[in-house]
Protein backbone atom coordinates (compact mmCIF):
# COMPACT_ATOMS: atom_id res chain seq x y z
CA UNK A 1 0.00 0.00 0.00
CA UNK A 2 2.00 3.32 -0.69
CA UNK A 3 1.61 5.95 1.37
CA UNK A 4 -0.52 8.14 -0.85
CA UNK A 5 -3.56 5.65 -0.66
CA UNK A 6 -3.16 5.05 3.25
CA UNK A 7 -3.29 9.29 3.50
CA UNK A 8 -6.89 9.20 1.65
CA UNK A 9 -10.25 9.90 3.75
CA UNK A 10 -13.84 9.09 3.36
CA UNK A 11 -15.16 12.22 2.18
CA UNK A 12 -18.55 12.53 3.32
CA UNK A 13 -20.96 14.88 1.26
CA UNK A 14 -22.37 17.54 3.27
CA UNK A 15 -25.59 18.15 0.48
CA UNK A 16 -27.49 14.86 0.02
CA UNK A 17 -26.46 13.47 -3.54
CA UNK A 18 -29.57 13.31 -6.07
CA UNK A 19 -29.74 9.75 -6.37
CA UNK A 20 -30.75 9.62 -2.71
CA UNK A 21 -33.81 11.75 -2.68
CA UNK A 22 -34.49 11.96 -6.67
CA UNK A 23 -38.25 13.14 -6.19
CA UNK A 24 -37.79 16.10 -3.53
CA UNK A 25 -35.75 19.19 -4.24
CA UNK A 26 -32.88 19.75 -1.93
CA UNK A 27 -33.36 21.67 1.49
CA UNK A 28 -31.89 24.91 0.93
CA UNK A 29 -28.91 25.96 3.24
CA UNK A 30 -29.49 29.12 5.57
CA UNK A 31 -26.56 30.60 4.01
CA UNK A 32 -27.84 30.06 0.44
CA UNK A 33 -31.22 31.73 1.28
CA UNK A 34 -29.40 34.69 2.70
CA UNK A 35 -27.36 35.15 0.31
CA UNK A 36 -30.24 34.86 -2.43
CA UNK A 37 -31.87 37.76 -0.56
CA UNK A 38 -28.96 40.04 -0.48
CA UNK A 39 -27.91 39.40 -4.22
CA UNK A 40 -31.82 40.00 -5.13
CA UNK A 41 -32.08 43.12 -3.02
CA UNK A 42 -28.59 44.41 -4.21
CA UNK A 43 -29.25 43.83 -8.03
CA UNK A 44 -32.88 45.11 -7.53
CA UNK A 45 -31.43 48.77 -6.55
CA UNK A 46 -28.82 48.53 -9.33
CA UNK A 47 -26.26 48.44 -7.55
CA UNK A 48 -22.85 46.86 -8.56
CA UNK A 49 -21.25 44.47 -6.09
CA UNK A 50 -18.36 47.02 -5.69
CA UNK A 51 -20.46 49.14 -4.50
CA UNK A 52 -22.12 47.27 -2.07
CA UNK A 53 -18.84 45.89 -0.52
CA UNK A 54 -17.21 49.42 -0.19
CA UNK A 55 -20.47 50.38 1.74
CA UNK A 56 -20.48 47.96 3.86
CA UNK A 57 -16.72 47.59 4.22
CA UNK A 58 -16.32 43.97 3.65
CA UNK A 59 -14.12 42.85 0.45
CA UNK A 60 -15.42 42.40 -3.21
CA UNK A 61 -14.70 39.14 -3.28
CA UNK A 62 -16.18 37.74 0.20
CA UNK A 63 -19.21 39.54 -0.18
CA UNK A 64 -19.43 37.72 -4.04
CA UNK A 65 -19.37 34.62 -2.12
CA UNK A 66 -22.27 35.06 0.75
CA UNK A 67 -24.10 36.03 -2.05
CA UNK A 68 -23.59 32.67 -3.89
CA UNK A 69 -24.21 30.53 -0.74
CA UNK A 70 -20.07 29.75 -0.62
CA UNK A 71 -19.46 31.46 2.95
CA UNK A 72 -21.50 31.41 6.09
CA UNK A 73 -21.33 34.79 7.02
CA UNK A 74 -21.22 36.03 10.50
CA UNK A 75 -23.94 38.28 12.33
CA UNK A 76 -21.64 41.61 11.71
CA UNK A 77 -21.48 40.90 8.28
CA UNK A 78 -24.54 40.35 7.33
CA UNK A 79 -25.69 43.52 9.69
CA UNK A 80 -22.94 45.71 7.67
CA UNK A 81 -24.18 44.50 4.21
CA UNK A 82 -27.80 44.76 4.92
CA UNK A 83 -27.10 48.09 6.09
CA UNK A 84 -25.46 49.29 2.76
CA UNK A 85 -28.16 47.99 1.35
CA UNK A 86 -30.69 50.22 3.32
CA UNK A 87 -31.80 47.43 5.48
CA UNK A 88 -31.53 46.27 9.05
CA UNK A 89 -30.79 42.49 9.62
CA UNK A 90 -34.16 41.88 11.01
CA UNK A 91 -35.36 42.56 7.14
CA UNK A 92 -32.65 40.32 5.34
CA UNK A 93 -33.73 37.29 8.37
CA UNK A 94 -36.90 37.89 7.58
CA UNK A 95 -36.93 37.73 3.65
CA UNK A 96 -34.71 34.73 4.25
CA UNK A 97 -37.26 32.99 6.23
CA UNK A 98 -40.42 33.79 3.87
CA UNK A 99 -38.35 32.04 0.93
CA UNK A 100 -37.54 29.13 3.48
CA UNK A 101 -41.00 28.77 4.17
CA UNK A 102 -42.27 29.06 0.69
CA UNK A 103 -39.51 25.93 -0.39
CA UNK A 104 -40.94 23.91 2.77
CA UNK A 105 -44.55 24.08 1.38
CA UNK A 106 -42.95 23.28 -2.08
CA UNK A 107 -41.37 19.88 -0.47
CA UNK A 108 -44.58 19.00 1.52
CA UNK A 109 -46.79 19.24 -1.70
CA UNK A 110 -44.23 17.19 -3.54
CA UNK A 111 -44.19 14.76 -0.52
CA UNK A 112 -46.72 11.87 -0.81
CA UNK A 113 -49.44 12.15 1.62
CA UNK A 114 -48.53 9.76 4.23
CA UNK A 115 -44.89 9.71 4.11
CA UNK A 116 -44.64 10.50 7.78
CA UNK A 117 -46.35 9.25 10.97
CA UNK A 118 -47.72 12.17 11.22
CA UNK A 119 -49.39 12.59 8.00
CA UNK A 120 -46.74 14.32 6.11
CA UNK A 121 -45.69 16.59 9.24
CA UNK A 122 -43.01 16.53 11.21
CA UNK A 123 -42.70 17.73 15.01
CA UNK A 124 -40.67 19.35 16.23
CA UNK A 125 -39.62 20.70 19.78
CA UNK A 126 -40.13 24.34 21.05
CA UNK A 127 -38.11 26.39 23.46
CA UNK A 128 -40.07 28.99 26.04
CA UNK A 129 -38.57 31.22 27.87
CA UNK A 130 -34.77 30.33 29.56
CA UNK A 131 -34.69 27.66 27.07
CA UNK A 132 -37.21 25.54 28.94
CA UNK A 133 -38.52 23.03 26.67
CA UNK A 134 -42.24 23.43 25.22
CA UNK A 135 -44.86 20.87 23.85
CA UNK A 136 -44.51 19.26 20.52
CA UNK A 137 -45.95 21.10 17.90
CA UNK A 138 -45.96 20.13 14.13
CA UNK A 139 -43.48 21.84 11.53
CA UNK A 140 -44.36 22.35 7.61
CA UNK A 141 -45.83 24.94 5.59
CA UNK A 142 -47.70 27.05 8.19
CA UNK A 143 -45.61 26.40 11.03
CA UNK A 144 -42.24 25.54 12.44
CA UNK A 145 -40.04 28.51 11.43
CA UNK A 146 -40.22 31.14 13.78
CA UNK A 147 -37.62 33.84 13.80
CA UNK A 148 -36.87 36.03 16.23
CA UNK A 149 -35.01 39.69 15.85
Amino acid sequence: MSIRATNQADVIPLRPLLAVAPTLPREPLWRDLVGEVLRRERQAQGRTLKDVAEAARISMPYLSEVERGLKEASSEVLAAAAQALGLNLADVLALAGERLVSVAAARSRTRSPGSSAAGGHRSVRSTGPAGSVGAMRPSGPMGGVLLAA
